[in-house]
């Protein structure tokens, strides 16, 4: 049975910003409890049940917020689900949070130069009765190149207990470059034989998730979402990519998720355009997604 050890919590290094890189050298994570203001969280649930709703996916009312879902399991690449993220990606409010105050200022101190948000963000919606599609261990930095210090930040939008599914990662497992991947169900269909790292020492890290928490990892930390064992709420979470903002950047990076919808038809109704194009302001070092060669399919 693999081993399962708890998340080093890291907001006492938020001050200390070398201890904070040494950490995530380290282990390839980083903790944090209560990092996120509880209103941003609560409001980008609300949007995201808000949409769910209206596709009949969760009950509305008094209940919305619950997220307890109606019909399904509805599953990522079924035809009915793309309407569902085609809205979430419209959400001015969702591309947003990207930009939270206390997520940019971790990323800084952990870059240690100003913050590049990648665009593709990406809206996670998890039903239970769907163990078969929980996201399998993978890799990020196969699907995202650029430069390997990207770090995913997954956010629960809502307290997250372990039978919800939140996500584990296998601590240390950044530090051994890029691993055999093979054909697996789930986000990104493709998945890692973790058993030789975790017979070699390599353990996962996991927990319950509170409302505010959130996790960074490396573009090479092998990490994997956890079922979600409820028999009636929807687990809703968010992943934003960030980097320096000097480093190698890929085209496809600053494209939205599945590039289904161009930029314009996003921003469509958006408020204000604080937050559009807002790459542009960079001096990016763009380079192609195909130049760092990648193991094959095993």
């Amino acid at each position: 049975m693999a081993r399962i050890e708890p998340f080093f919590v890291s907001n006492e290094l938020l001050d200390q910003p070398e201890k904070l890189r040494a950490r995530a050298q380290q282990d390839g994570y980083l903790f944090f409890r209560g990092l996120i203001d509880t209103d941003s969280i609560y409001g980008l649930r609300r949007d995201f049940l808000d949409i769910c709703h209206q596709h009949g996916w969760a009950q509305g009312g008094e209940a919305l917020m619950d997220g307890i879902r109606i019909g399904g399991p509805f599953m990522e690449g079924d035809d009915g689900y793309w309407p569902v993220l085609d809205a979430f990606q419209c959400l001015e409010s969702f591309h947003a949070f990207a930009h939270h105050p206390a997520i940019l200022d971790v990323c800084d101190k952990l870059f240690g130069e100003k913050t590049l948000v990648h665009p593709r963000n990406i809206g996670r919606i998890m039903f239970p009765e769907n163990t078969k599609y929980t996201t399998p261990a993978h890799q990020d930095f196969i699907h995202i190149r650029g430069t390997e210090e990207t770090y995913t930040g997954w956010i629960p939008l809502g307290p997250c207990p372990e039978e919800l599914g939140g996500l584990s990662v296998l601590s240390g497992s950044h530090r051994r470059g890029i691993y055999p991947v093979k054909p697996a169900f789930g986000a990104g269909g493709l998945g890692i034989d973790t058993g030789p790292l975790e017979a070699d020492g390599l353990y996962w890290v996991a927990g319950d998730y509170e409302i505010g928490d959130a996790l960074f990892f490396h573009s090479h930390a092998v990490h994997k979402g956890m079922p979600n064992q409820t028999s009636d709420r929807i687990r809703l979470s968010v992943d934003y990519r960030y980097q320096g903002g000097t480093k190698p950047v890929t085209d496809g990076s600053l494209l939205p998720h599945f590039n289904r919808l161009a930029w314009d038809e996003i921003y469509k109704d958006w408020a204000s355009a604080e937050y559009q194009y807002y790459w542009d302001a960079f001096d990016l070092n763009r380079v192609s997604g195909d130049k760092r060669p990648i193991d094959p399919i095993v």
